[in-house]
């Protein structure tokens, strides 16, 4: 009961209340008219489109000036000394030239021949003694034949004879490390046959 009396009073006072708040906001918010004052004069902009004239001074210049004006003197000429010809023959100068007399190259004259020559050695490389025969003490000598072919290698390495065969392989492979200018026969190399050497084999004592 007392709820509904409070709200009786209240509602009649709330809306008292809001009505005095709305009527002081409007009288916030409209204000006199600001009137203008019509008596200031207007802005004006005035732009000029007339071009001023510049005095520009020119200088008068004729035809008779232009003629007038003097070319300059032309550069000095330098002499040259001229060099005087001899007067002595060019032979006497640079002295007489000799004279050879032509060679005559004809086939019969001329004539171009290679002495023959037999094998010449190059390159020769003494055998190693053998290690065997050194241990046991065993020396002698060993003869060894062989061919050189047109191109100075030996080949066809024969033993011919030898103290001991322990020898006879350290000499044929001395002989194959061989090397020799071949055999020239009417300006050929040809094959050189029959070659023979013999080696010693010695120990040291």
């Amino acid at each position: 009961m007392a709820s509904l009396i409070r709200l009786l009073i209240g509602v009649p006072i709330a809306g008292v209340i809001t009505f005095l708040l709305f009527m002081l906001m409007q009288s916030l918010i409209f204000t006199d008219e600001v009137l203008l004052d019509d008596a200031e004069e207007d802005l004006r902009i005035v732009i000029n489109e007339e071009v001023e004239q510049l005095d520009i001074r020119q200088r008068d210049v004729t035809l008779d000036d232009v003629e007038d004006v003097q070319p300059p003197p032309p550069p000095p000429q330098i002499e040259r000394a001229a060099a005087d010809a001899p007067s002595e023959d060019m032979s006497t100068i640079v002295g007489e030239i000799p004279d050879f007399d032509s060679p005559s190259l004809t086939g019969d004259s001329v004539s171009f021949s290679v002495s023959d020559r037999d094998a010449q050695p190059l390159v020769r490389i003494e055998p190693d003694y053998p290690m065997r025969a050194a241990e046991r003490g065993v020396s002698g000598d060993c003869t060894v034949t062989f061919d050189v072919t047109p191109d100075g290698i030996t080949t066809n390495i024969q033993i011919m004879d030898c103290d001991s065969s322990l020898f006879e392989r350290n000499a044929i492979r001395a002989v194959e490390r061989w090397r020799y200018q071949p055999k020239i026969v009417e300006g050929t190399a040809v094959r050189r046959t029959g070659v023979v050497t013999e080696f010693n084999f010695r120990l040291e004592d």
